[in-house]
């Protein structure tokens, strides 16, 4: 290295938090539908159990029972054409429809948030990859920097030997004629 230059030290790396779902925290929020007390999560569980195969099995018997007993006679309670059962699969469409609907409208909001979340974290990762490319360029650049500076040294040490080998040769040959 010569006289009056500084040494340089490669750049760190950028640290890149460890913190995967850091984005997601934003909208944490989101988690549940209705909100977190006791009433919000059996809406919640009642709104997306309305699509599955056990309610619907579970009420076409619960159907087929209600229609069995009062057309064979068992009970009278409704009779053909149903009106009851009409009403009874009013009232649940009345009460299952907005909850269904809401639970989709907040299950849209959360897949929204989880995908703007996603999107910044491909977002961090590169600006991390390209902040890497840097400090790769700025180190080969040091490499290369590094590389001519001991090659110039080289050339010194050896146009120092040089010298020293003729001086040497010299003082021999000096000493050779003082001495005889």
């Amino acid at each position: 290295m010569t006289r009056g230059t500084k040494k340089s030290h490669p750049v760190p790396p950028a640290e890149i938090p460890t913190d995967y779902f850091r984005f997601h925290l934003p909208h944490l929020h989101l988690g549940n539908v209705f909100g977190n007390d006791w009433f919000a999560l059996k809406a919640e569980g009642f709104a997306r159990f309305f699509g599955t195969p056990v309610f619907l099995v579970g009420q076409t018997v619960i159907v087929a029972i209600w229609i069995g007993l009062n057309v064979f006679g068992y009970t009278k309670f409704d009779v053909y054409p149903f009106i009851l059962l009409n009403l009874a699969f009013s009232l649940q469409a009345a009460y299952a429809a907005p909850l269904i609907l809401l639970a989709q409208t907040r299950q849209a909001d959360r897949d929204k948030a989880h995908a703007d979340a996603d999107a910044q974290h491909r977002e961090a990762l590169a600006t991390a990859a390209e902040q890497r490319q840097v400090l790769a360029a700025q180190q080969a650049e040091q490499l290369l920097l590094l590389m001519q500076q001991n090659t110039q040294l080289t050339e010194v040490v050896k146009e120092l030997s040089q010298r020293i080998e003729t001086l040497t040769i010299e003082m021999h040959n000096k000493v050779l004629q003082n001495g005889t």
